[in-house]
């Protein structure tokens, strides 16, 4: 089954700034790009925060970062806060193999809207937003019940297509029928719960044979010592 990587969405071309970079410039940034947040980089171009216009409001509206006449100070007192001194870290980051609902559930998990995208050594390579993410649900229902019939059903456990009945309506995908083993029914629901565009599942799909019983004192009988 084809799965949907970060890779294949993320933007590669990323508005990123280093620790030195003032604050006020990363405002600009901000504002120039129309973007929420940007990562920041160390010289090896590893993500070591994130700087997000909450941080930046944050740090604005902290009373012990207003110097003398209003101006901005950094955490030692001594000239103008920099990404370093504002940014989020350790960063929240996805690496690009992974899979868009694995980055949708991060985002969610974490209340962000961007996560840098790195690669195996924790280098930016690309960035991935909320909005990205929503284009993997925007697929029809046709299509959703063919992956599920097709993919799904026949393909990965061997079914019958004809074994379950198959609804989808915007998204939410219902299960209706019969399997052969119990122990299909964990991986049906697993499977077509991470099929891309899938809100939901709801499943009244039931088994003619528990062998589930059997797996278990099979795993007990090899355990013993004699």
């Amino acid at each position: 089954m084809k799965r949907i990587k970060v890779a294949d969405l993320m933007t590669d071309e990323v508005v990123s700034v280093a620790p030195v970079t003032a604050f006020k410039d990363v405002a600009k940034l901000l504002a120039q790009y129309d973007i929420s947040g940007v990562p920041v980089l160390d010289d090896e171009d590893r993500v070591v925060g994130v700087v997000s216009r909450t941080d930046l409001l944050a740090h604005t509206a902290d009373p012990r970062t207003t110097g003398p006449r209003g101006s901005r100070q950094d955490d030692s007192g001594t000239g103008p806060p920099t990404a370093g001194d504002v940014m989020s870290a350790p960063a929240v980051t996805v690496h690009a193999e992974e899979t868009v609902a694995d980055a949708a559930r991060l985002m969610t998990r974490r209340s962000i809207e961007r996560l840098p995208v790195v690669d195996v050594e924790d280098r930016l390579v690309g960035i991935v937003t909320r909005r990205d993410l929503l284009r993997t649900f925007l697929r029809p229902d046709s299509e959703i019940r063919r992956r599920v019939t097709d993919e799904v059903l026949v393909e990965v456990l061997g079914l019958p297509a004809d074994d379950v009945e198959v609804h989808v309506v915007d998204g939410i995908v219902t299960l209706d029928g019969r399997v052969e083993l119990r122990s299909q029914l964990a991986a049906l629901l697993g499977l077509v719960e991470r099929l891309d565009g899938v809100v939901a599942v709801a499943s009244q799909v039931t088994a003619r044979t528990d062998d589930t019983a059997t797996a278990h004192a099979d795993r007990a009988r090899h355990a013993m010592p004699w």
